[in-house]
């Protein structure tokens, strides 16, 4: 039987595997994570900002990211930052309460996740630290599947918007932005076999590249999770479609710039 109060302050990565059962989760952490916000109920708590420090352990489904080394197969660490920053940038808060709920209901949104151990503490109120953790279970975590990109709008889908060479037109982009842009060479559909496909994907990313490379707001995106990071950066995202393209069960219609940034945008909602 695990002992409660033997581990009641270790850091949630020892509660969660204390709590792990016969057959222990896979983990992701983010440890001694520290922010300075305004935060807390009292007086003396506001117009003044203090340090509260973040210890998040998310346990997710078995994946083989390990064997295949991809990136898109696992729950990036981001996912706990982008929680934590999302909930300090949405407002004031006055709990440290309310605060790790809203981490971690963010965390367990995506539905690879299982469990979350949040821990916050306050370190500027008394010589040690104060603080809330709470563990949290996803509803259905049970019945396990990847979420499926949301259909988008038909006017959410722009592919015929073209700003290859147009270097005022990016400088005027605002928000988060996808580019396709044109192959490095010719590419003649249809393809006479699949090595004939891939050279023209591998003419796509070479276009990428030589794109981005022009332009120092961009930057070239091969994997979803490097899109995520990118545009939260506020960088303007050029894709190099060959890995999502090749690793796709569907694939797009075709490799023209229409086509693919059509396909791409339902593919990643």
């Amino acid at each position: 039987m695990t002992d409660e109060t033997a581990i009641a302050f270790e850091l949630p990565h020892v509660r969660a595997a204390a709590t792990a059962g016969g057959v222990p989760h896979d983990r992701i952490s983010v440890r001694d994570y520290v922010r300075e916000v305004e935060i807390g109920a009292f007086l003396s708590e506001r117009g003044v900002k203090q340090r509260i420090r973040f210890n998040v352990v998310l346990e997710v489904t078995p994946h083989v990211a390990a064997q295949d080394d991809d990136v898109d197969k696992v729950i990036s660490y981001d996912t706990i930052i982008h929680a934590i920053e999302a909930q300090l940038s949405a407002g004031r808060i006055n709990l440290l309460e309310t605060l790790a709920e809203r981490v971690a209901e963010r965390c367990l949104s995506d539905a690879r996740s299982i469990r979350v151990f949040v821990r916050i503490e306050k370190l500027d109120r008394i010589p040690g630290a104060l603080g809330v953790e709470i563990v949290r279970m996803r509803k259905g975590a049970e019945a396990v599947a990847l979420r499926p990109a949301e259909p988008l709008p038909d006017e959410a889908v722009r592919p015929e918007v073209r700003v290859a060479g147009d270097r005022a037109v990016l400088d005027a982009v605002a928000g988060p932005t996808v580019l396709v842009v044109p192959p490095l060479g010719e590419i003649a559909e249809p393809f006479a076999d699949e090595a004939a496909r891939r050279i023209a994907l591998l003419s796509l990313d070479q276009g990428a590249w030589a794109f981005a490379g022009s332009y120092p707001r961009c930057t070239v995106v091969a994997t979803r999770t490097e899109m995520d990071w990118a545009l939260r950066q506020g960088l303007i995202c050029i894709w190099a479609p060959s890995k999502i393209v090749l690793d796709a069960v569907e694939g797009p219609e075709a490799l023209t710039q229409g086509a693919l940034a059509e396909w791409f945008a339902r593919q990643v909602g």
